[in-house]
């Protein structure tokens, strides 16, 4: 390889699994960076097509990869944020619920299973490295970005499940992918989207040893392949405006030297305003390989970054060596992955790895088992008329599919509920007009969708949903309160009758919650973390199941 060869084995571009003709610009966008450039690897992302997020379809996004595979010089490396599964970018996959989900079951050997079927999933769409598990300790209540993405705000508990994850992960040979822990050196206790602003961890060094690097310790102790890197200034361990990212003092110092990991050093996206807000793509690619990194995940201009690591190279900035000794461990990995014998993806085996039966019914256990019952005045729940109770959704999108799959489930029990979906686009007056049309209802169950998501900025309900709530609690009958997505929006409204959190907003969990209603299952899930003024942690009702449900 020659020196610019090498740079470009540590660049790794965005795609969104589409199939794009081969005459498009997009197309030869690839072409280029792949078959001329030579860049590493691939990064799955999801694209916004209009109002609504578009994943990935697993046959076309299989093929896509094998195009590129045959292009490329040296195998590429194929990676995905598969939190909660292949299922957060890729359609028609197991789905399975938030890591939150998982803590609030509490049972690792949950956790372990996910990380077997992930590796399966993703190995036979062409995917080689898994960007999870994720090592944050969400101690922060208004955290906007990492919050259900965690595991909970018990340090040793997360560590936990994030060594069962990577053991899952890693258990089948002809299955293996590449484990990651993320946010180094721990993103829980933020209230910043870092892909916004930077974001500071203010703890001091002992906080940290005790609380943020206890899962990252573990992920390494269980051979995690990869740490992330988070865009977080940590002024207890480096200058307070600079981010972990290309901190030398916390990604060789802290992490190298102290924490004794050797494997492969990812930055998060580089694109992301945490980074890209307060350095030029050169220079903060520059800086992260200075400061220790391997991989240069998505900066905004593939070109500019590696002209720019070639440069320093060239005047003396970086060593080639520093380069080389880097383009040794992807390698490496791309070997331990088996690219170097297998590079493409049999198409016509897919249809018998996803989507599994036996898969979907353990993900749907999960979500079973991490229903938390936080509050149950007058013993509300399971609904003893539900025939006569009146149900509304509060989406987070107008055209959001959220809560079609709760109110299908209702309206298979209850023929004719009375229900409603209100969005954040609609005008106070609508919402009470369409409030005003729910009489002789005995009793309200609102199920709250607040999921995290990219750009936001916080975790809640959005625009006069809040006041749907209030109007709904002012009618002077029983409501219960189901969190889909983020617990803690259920400290917004603290005197309502009952409140039930799931810990994910995913359609297993919008499952899960409607069984809980109807008492067709034992409520036993006890909350990972702590929701100021409503429950401490470890909290948990428990009810057992009323219901026979045959099968």
């Amino acid at each position: 390889m020659t020196l610019r060869d090498e740079v470009a084995q540590l660049v790794f571009i965005a795609f969104h699994g589409e199939s794009p003709n081969t005459r498009s610009t997009a197309y030869r966008k690839f072409l280029r960076l792949i078959h001329d450039t030579k860049v590493g690897g691939l990064v799955l992302t999801n694209v916004a097509n209009g109002r609504v997020v578009q994943k990935a379809e697993p046959y076309a996004l299989a093929a896509f990869i094998n195009r590129m595979q045959r292009m490329a010089k040296t195998p590429l490396m194929v990676a995905a944020d598969f939190e909660r599964g292949a299922s957060m970018r890729v359609e028609g996959v197991t789905l399975f619920p938030h890591a939150m989900a998982f803590g609030a079951a509490g049972d690792p050997a949950l956790t372990r299973y996910e990380g077997e079927v992930t590796a399966r999933e993703a190995r036979a769409l062409g995917v080689q490295w898994v960007f999870y598990p994720v090592a944050d300790v969400n101690s922060n209540p208004d955290n906007p970005i990492i919050n259900i993405r965690s595991f909970g705000e018990n340090p040793q508990e997360v560590a936990r499940h994030v060594k069962a994850y990577i053991e899952g992960a890693h258990s089948e040979r002809k299955n293996f992918v590449l484990t990651t822990a993320k946010h180094f050196p721990g993103h829980g206790d933020t209230s910043v989207d870092t892909h916004m602003n930077l974001a500071t961890i203010s703890a001091d060094r002992d906080r940290l040893e005790h609380v943020e690097l206890v899962p990252f310790r573990a992920a390494i102790e269980a051979g995690v392949d990869s740490i992330m890197t988070a865009h977080i200034a940590v002024p207890a361990l480096s200058p307070p405006d600079l981010p972990a990212t290309l901190s030398p003092a916390i990604l060789t110092d802290l992490l190298r030297k102290n924490l004794g990991f050797s494997g492969l050093v990812v930055t998060d996206a580089l694109e992301m305003g945490g980074v890209a807000k307060g350095y030029n793509t050169g220079e903060a690619c520059v800086r992260a390989l200075e400061a220790g990194a391997d991989t240069l995940l998505m900066p905004a201009d593939p070109d500019a970054a590696i002209r720019a690591v070639v440069s320093a190279v060239e005047s003396g900035r970086l060593s080639h060596q520093r380069i080389q000794t880097s383009v040794v461990k992807i390698l490496s990995a791309k070997e331990r992955a088996g690219l170097a014998t297998k590079r493409l993806v049999d198409l016509e085996a897919i249809g018998d790895v996803i989507d599994s039966p036996e898969a979907n019914d353990k993900a749907q256990e999960t979500a079973d088992r991490a229903v938390t019952l936080l509050r149950n005045n007058e013993n509300f729940l399971p609904l003893t008329a539900p025939d006569r109770a009146c149900y509304v959704v509060l989406a987070e999108n107008r055209y959001s599919i959220q809560g079609q799959t709760f109110m299908q489930e209702v309206r298979k029990r209850v023929k004719g509920a009375t229900a409603l979906t209100l969005d954040p686009s609609m005008p106070r007056t609508q919402i009470d007009d369409s409030l005003g049309k729910l009489t002789s209802c005995q009793g309200y169950v609102v199920a709250a969708f607040a999921q995290v998501g990219a750009n936001r900025g916080s975790v809640g309900l959005l625009g006069d949903l809040p006041h749907a709530v209030e109007t709904i609690a002012s009618r002077g009958t029983n409501v219960a309160l189901i969190a889909l997505g983020s617990p803690y929006l259920l400290r917004s409204f603290p005197n309502l009758a009952a409140y039930v959190a799931t810990f994910s907003s995913v359609p297993t969990s919008e499952i899960a919650a409607v069984k809980a209603l109807f008492g067709e299952m034992q409520v036993r899930g006890h909350t990972p973390v702590t929701i100021p003024g409503l429950a401490k942690y470890g909290d948990g009702l428990q009810l057992a199941a009323k219901v026979t449900v045959s099968q």
